[in-house]
């Protein structure tokens, strides 16, 4: 299928979705790999991970870019030659981008029970008792995770803990942002964050809130 979706931020920031129901095959026409990333995914051992990463680079197409265009550092954090910020994310039959002029973030996440045993090693499961049910639960805490996973990426410093130092500030699933802390090295910063949910898949985007949109401010 074409692109799932597309997302104006604001007037720098743009995020792309794509549903991965192609071939590999499908999913190779058109697009030219690098020698590295021809290995890269020759190497691969799961299809959907195939399928996913040429779907990256159909998602790179939108926003007018190559597959040469990105590189990865030393941590593993993807950039463009151009200086715009990117970032990247894949979940099962989803992926997804979003580049900016600003620093940003964003992950995918399947809506998963699994979740509810692993929380407490993210997040204080206290702060979610008054939920009404364990859908609910669930809904909140892939947010959560989300939204820690996309600010770590941002901020890519070894050693930071998603339960130690990232904070992510209570919401209403209709709001549809919240905001983030970090609290590392002495120091603090914080996140202006979106979420949507979609499919039993969840997708949250951040940027460092003095660049955060107005209108949502």
């Amino acid at each position: 299928m074409p692109l799932y979706k597309r997302i104006t931020v604001d007037k720098d920031t743009k995020v792309f979705i794509w549903k991965v129901e192609e071939s590999f095959d499908w999913l190779s026409r058109g697009i030219e790999l690098t020698d590295n990333c021809s290995r890269r995914v020759e190497g691969m051992k799961s299809e959907i991970h195939r399928r996913g990463f040429m779907s990256i680079r159909h998602l790179l197409a939108e926003a007018g870019y190559e597959d040469k265009d990105l590189y990865y550092d030393d941590l593993g954090k993807p950039h463009l030659h151009d200086g715009k910020n990117i970032s990247i994310t894949h979940s099962f039959n989803f992926t997804g981008i979003i580049l900016s002029d600003k620093k940003v973030g964003i992950d995918i996440e399947m809506q998963r029970d699994k979740i509810l045993r692993i929380a407490n090693k993210f997040t204080p499961l206290k702060e979610y008792h008054t939920l009404a049910n364990e859908d609910a639960l669930i809904r909140k805490l892939t947010i959560v995770w989300g939204a820690k996973e996309a600010i770590y990426k941002m901020y890519a410093e070894p050693g930071l803990g998603f339960l130690q130092h990232i904070n992510i500030t209570d919401f209403e699933f209709e709001a549809g942002t919240t905001t983030g802390t970090i609290y590392f090295n002495g120091s603090t910063s914080r996140y202006y964050i979106e979420f949507l949910e979609f499919e039993g898949f969840t997708c949250v985007y951040s940027l460092p809130i003095e660049e955060a949109p107005v209108k949502n401010l």
